[in-house]
């Protein structure tokens, strides 16, 4: 194998694939990329066995071959050369090593047979759409940071993607919930997007997919299974397995009748609450909201070291009430919604409140109250 191409392209390339590599590995060639060169291109491949990355990228192919080698060891390498350099990638008869040349810099980088690197087997994919990426990452950043963390409940740590009618509309929809809050948005149904299963994404999917959706003009072809998903971002191609379980019924945890509602400034509510919750310990984050017509008072206590109180002008026309939440999830709702001013429907100290953005109703959250 012998191969000519740009820094610039082979670092691109790499910075995509490579994320996926764990850095500990019990089985060698989980650590290595697949460099395989044929026409005009150099293919690389990475995967954890749940997830996939592949990318193609432009180069000069003197003498078609495939390798793998160190994924981290190769792109640090190469992060490390000229700006502007090319790179010359070759690979001996015996095949055991490979050269990486540029300029006055040589390498040598063990290699471990392409026969023996994983293929993530996809079968069929019953369904089949194109998004635009500027849609799906909407979904993805209105919903992930809800996404739970916690292990056992494993049917909640990805985003719940589902076609819905609403509102005599078909839409997709996205729903994550860690049980402390939960983030659904929804967007027009793409077509062939009908009548799909619905999906529960990982998170690591899910993180290294919101990487690479920031191009806004560009489109996402998205192939749907029961057991796997494969998107088509341009020359980059993730397929990943998706959680085998059953989410759950979302719904019943969506408050209806909620009628107390409060209206604030999204920026100013955010740095009120960022402000007081400097008091707070780590272990307990709770800000107090007490609530009386056009006013809003927030309280953080903490018995080690002292006490906050921020006011703030609202509109709010009902009982007073007092409601304590966790300062981190308020601010991580606050930060995705996308107009000045917020809606909150509250019930009681103890039920779930329903926040909204004002812009747009593509997007709700639910956020559980804490005891204060």
């Amino acid at each position: 194998m012998r191969i000519t191409l740009e820094r610039s392209n082979l670092l691109k390339s790499l910075n995509h694939v490579h994320r996926v590599v764990e850095r500990r590995n019990t089985i060698p060639i989980l650590s290595n990329v697949l460099l395989r060169g044929e026409g005009s291109n150099l293919a690389l491949k990475a995967t954890d066995l749940d997830l996939e990355i592949t990318e193609a990228t432009a180069a000069d192919v003197g003498q078609a071959g495939a390798t793998t080698v160190p994924a981290h060891l190769l792109y640090d390498i190469v992060r490390k050369l000229s700006d502007g350099a090319e790179v010359a990638l070759s690979v001996g008869a015996d095949g055991t090593a490979m050269t990486v040349a540029s300029g006055r810099s040589k390498f040598s980088l063990q290699c471990l047979p392409q026969s023996d690197f994983p293929d993530l087997t996809t079968g069929t994919f019953s369904h089949s759409f194109k998004i635009k990426a500027s849609d799906l990452k909407m979904l993805i950043d209105r919903t992930q940071f809800a996404i739970s963390t916690e292990e056992t409940r494993y049917y909640l740590n990805g985003i719940f993607f589902h076609t819905v009618e609403s509102k005599g509309d078909l839409k997709l929809r996205a729903v994550a919930t860690d049980g402390h809050r939960l983030a659904r948005a929804d967007i027009e149904a793409p077509s062939g997007s009908e009548g799909m299963p619905g999906i529960i994404i990982p998170r690591k999917t899910v993180g290294e997919l919101q990487k690479l959706v920031d191009l806004p003009d560009a489109t996402v072809t998205v192939e749907v299974s029961d057991a796997k998903i494969r998107f088509t971002i341009g020359s980059i191609v993730i397929t990943s397995k998706l959680i085998d379980g059953t989410f759950p019924d979302y719904q019943r945890v969506i408050p209806a009748n909620n009628e107390k509602e409060l209206r604030i400034d999204c920026q100013s509510f955010a740095q009120a609450v960022d402000r007081v919750s400097t008091i707070s310990s780590e272990r307990g984050r709770a800000v107090k909201l007490s609530l009386s017509e056009g006013q809003l008072v927030l309280t953080v206590n903490n018995p080690d070291s002292g006490s906050a109180t921020e006011e703030l002008p609202v509109g709010y026309e009902n009982d007073p009430l007092e409601i304590g939440f966790n300062a981190k999830y308020l601010l991580d709702i606050t930060a995705q919604l996308a107009g000045t001013e917020a809606v909150f429907m509250l019930a009681d100290p103890g039920s779930p409140t329903l926040v909204r953005d004002l812009a747009g109703d593509d997007a709700l959250y639910v956020l559980m109250p804490m005891r204060v």
